[in-house]
């Protein structure tokens, strides 16, 4: 998930900056919102899994200290080192999410840009009808 999410975002950021010409912006802005859609169901599961592993985590260093029991000192520390890594990724779920909502600013912007047309260009429109 961590290389999907850092690629997708490294595309949009350079197709942003390029700003290549006959780009459908509306296409690409549908897009997005899909992928952000995606990401945030993804940064929903990490958050709900990292939350559970750290109230049994809490729990377990609470039974811990309570019970003396050496045996559950293990179980502590397995799911002390599972949360760990559970905190770091759903750090980076977050983090790209929120840069994805500024790229969505941009991508809207591109999708409204108003061109500017010259007086001639208008009155061939005006002749033509």
């Amino acid at each position: 998930m961590r290389k999907r999410i850092l690629a997708y975002r490294r595309r949009i950021d350079a197709l942003l900056a390029q700003h290549p010409e006959n780009t459908d912006w509306n296409r690409i802005l549908q897009d997005h919102l899909r992928q952000i859609a995606f990401f945030q169901h993804e940064r929903l599961v990490h958050l709900i899994v990292t939350m559970t592993f750290a109230v049994l985590t809490m729990l377990s260093f609470g039974i811990v200290l309570l019970t003396q029991l050496i045996q559950l000192t293990v179980l502590t520390a397995a799911l002390l080192v599972l949360l760990i890594p559970y905190i770091f990724h759903y750090y980076l779920l977050e983090n790209e999410v929120q840069k994805m909502y500024a790229q969505y600013d941009e991508i809207w912007e591109n999708c409204n840009i108003i061109l500017p047309v010259s007086y001639t260009h208008l009155r061939a429109h005006e002749t033509a009808a």
